[in-house]
């Protein structure tokens, strides 16, 4: 299992645990709150046939990666990311962020250029600024946000079991995009997670990426559902191909916030095609 140490805390390493598979064009794959690289599942099967070297990697906190008490900001996330970008030695590759995900892909780009990457993928996005503020209207009440803290310090095993049902649109897809034993899954894997990360989070979610977006100089695919309920498509994804230069939204029906799972057979094609496209 390879890891890759990104710092210490006291006496123990902070390791990163990824994967890397394939041969070819890198894709780097990032996944969303609280799973781990292997929520991808159903695109790295089919970025791995069409000739794609696809790297995966656990975020501080969750899956095998170590699980400090500290580091659970996005400019510590990028900098995670971009110790695995150079120490791998990655060129042309494309970055693809899934929810939480998609805050690394624009703090990454804002911050350490696009030397290295090819294209950008944001799929279900944090960006711009979630929290609702005077000069963001379209964010959400911060009160939404303190209600999560206060339910995941109260009994984080039956918040997962409630966020999940958002997750999936459980209510409408239960039995024909989401079965019981994926919800499991993933269930199993958000327990396996820390405490504090999956707490620290939540502040997280609320960074304002309004003056990183402009930075970004490399061709971007938005995707997301029109029934995602976690990132509202308005507050959200709609809003960034007017702050991202050579962007494109894809916007795909009826799909929840886990469109990646649930609508693979709708995204894959999208996501292979803008991979496939001439820069």
């Amino acid at each position: 299992m390879p890891y890759l140490t990104v710092g210490k805390e006291n006496s123990g390493s902070i390791d990163i645990y990824y994967e890397d598979l394939g041969a070819g064009q890198p894709v780097v794959l990032i996944h969303g709150f609280p799973l781990n690289g292997h929520s991808w599942e159903k695109q790295i099967l089919v970025l791995l046939e069409a000739d794609y070297r696809v790297i995966t990697y656990d975020r501080r906190g969750f899956g095998n990666s170590s699980q400090p008490s500290c580091g659970y900001d996005y400019d510590t996330f990028a900098a995670d990311l971009n110790a695995l970008m150079s120490e791998l030695d990655l060129r042309d590759a494309v970055l693809v962020g899934f929810s939480m995900g998609t805050g690394e892909v624009t703090r990454y780009l804002s911050k350490y250029g696009s030397e290295r990457v090819n294209k950008a993928v944001l799929m279900a996005p944090v960006p711009p600024f979630l929290l609702k503020t005077d000069n963001n209207p379209e964010g959400v009440d911060r009160s939404v946000f303190d209600g999560i803290m206060k339910s995941i310090v109260a009994d984080r095993p039956a918040y997962l079991s409630a966020f999940f049902k958002d997750f999936f649109n459980v209510d409408e897809l239960y039995g024909d995009r989401i079965s019981n034993e994926a919800i499991q899954m993933n269930w199993n894997i958000a327990a396996g997670a820390s405490a504090k990360a999956t707490l620290d989070c939540v502040p997280a979610w609320l960074t304002d990426f309004r003056d990183d977006l402009p930075r970004i100089d490399v061709p971007t695919l938005i995707v997301q559902g029109d029934s995602d309920r976690i990132l509202p498509l308005k507050s959200t994804g709609a809003r960034l191909p007017q702050l991202i230069k050579n962007s494109r939204l894809v916007v795909i029906p009826d799909a929840p916030h886990a469109l990646n799972w649930t609508h693979s057979d709708l995204v894959n094609p999208v996501l292979l095609d803008f991979l496939q496209q001439e820069t």
